[in-house]
């Protein structure tokens, strides 16, 4: 215990230091944050010996990130932009699979590898893109709303995607795909109602005792939002998106902001423990032979997933500055991008 005391505080001091001196570059804290995990993880000084400790807490920061991005969410923004958000959001996915297969086949690749390599390209980190728009003060402006909105439609497919190789791999290909994905609706149908039951009749009463103390308010809502995630993950469903709903079955709160507001530094402070944890995981050895196909892919990504969302909301009637704005949050890859493949 006391030296995995020791290594977060020693990981604290450094994510500090080099902190300070990103924002004197003026460069994003997230950037430093990955540096310093880089630097202190097993390709470089080797300071992180203990996994577990760091992992623990870069899942909860993870999970209180969605849960306060479903805290801003209401009933009526998601009626407002749900229509944009889902064709963005399935538009870019079917774009981005069709041409990112295509130039797999292009370099050389067989088509189950060119697959797989296509759809994980599909998915942007929504932890990631939230930070940057959070940090910018852009999360409840247009384009931060509707980007939010098509990269919870892109953390839905994927997870409903690794939820069907879940069950495929545990026996499930012997009942079929179908079937499979029969069980998985039903499962999201379930989760949504019964949600549904506790913010209609459960959820008002319970807050209405729990805002008398603003101390217990805070614990409540991470108490809600982890135990949430961690109810959706021993059902078989992504711990990030029953976070998320649990911020949204939330959002109808007037307790919403003060919630909200005391939730901020909290989600900040674990979150250095993500980025952290990102950093000390990344092997360069495993890219010899790669760079080529590496760079022309990520250059996809990089051009391709942005002029894909301009060109759906250009044809919604958005305006281009709206667009590009949007577009440029998928200009980057997903954390479950790698968790996908190795499935």
């Amino acid at each position: 215990m006391t030296a995995a005391f020791q290594e977060i505080a020693l990981l604290l001091a450094a994510a500090a230091g080099i902190g300070a001196l990103g924002l004197w570059l003026r460069q994003p804290l997230i950037l430093a944050y990955i540096v310093v995990g880089i630097l202190a993880g097993p390709m470089a000084l080797g300071w992180i010996t203990m996994r577990d400790p760091l992992d623990l807490l870069a899942q909860i920061g993870v999970a209180v990130l969605l849960f306060t991005v479903g805290l801003k969410l209401d009933l009526h923004l998601v009626r407002r932009l749900g229509a944009v958000a889902l064709a963005t959001g399935l538009g870019q996915l079917a774009f981005t699979i069709l041409f990112g297969f295509l130039l797999g086949l292009a370099l050389g690749m067989d088509w189950l590898k060119a697959l797989y390599i296509a759809i994980a390209l599909t998915f942007s980190s929504t932890i990631i893109i939230i930070k940057l728009l959070s940090d910018k003060r852009e999360l409840d402006s247009l384009h931060g709303r509707i980007a939010v909105g098509f990269l919870i439609v892109q953390d839905i497919a994927v997870v409903i995607a690794m939820m069907a190789m879940s069950s495929l791999g545990m026996g499930g290909a012997d009942a079929g795909l179908v079937p499979t994905l029969g069980m998985i609706a039903l499962k999201l149908a379930l989760a949504g109602g019964l949600l549904g039951v506790a913010m209609r009749h459960v959820l008002p009463r319970l807050l209405d005792r729990v805002a008398r103390s603003q101390e217990l308010m805070l614990l409540f809502a991470i108490a809600w939002g982890v135990a949430l995630a961690s109810l959706g993950e021993a059902l078989g469903f992504s711990k990030e998106v029953e976070a998320f709903l649990a911020g949204f079955s939330l959002a109808s709160s007037p307790y919403r902001e003060a919630m909200s507001s005391r939730l901020t530094p909290v989600r900040d402070f674990l979150l250095l423990f993500f980025f952290l944890d990102l950093g000390a995981r990344l092997e360069f050895q495993s890219f010899d032979g790669q760079i080529g196909a590496a760079l022309m892919l990520s250059a996809f990504v990089l051009i391709g997933n942005p002029l894909i969302v301009m060109a759906i909301m250009g044809y919604m009637g958005y305006r281009k500055r709206t667009g590009f704005l949007a577009g440029l949050t998928v200009a980057q890859i997903s954390e479950f991008s790698i968790v996908f493949v190795a499935m």
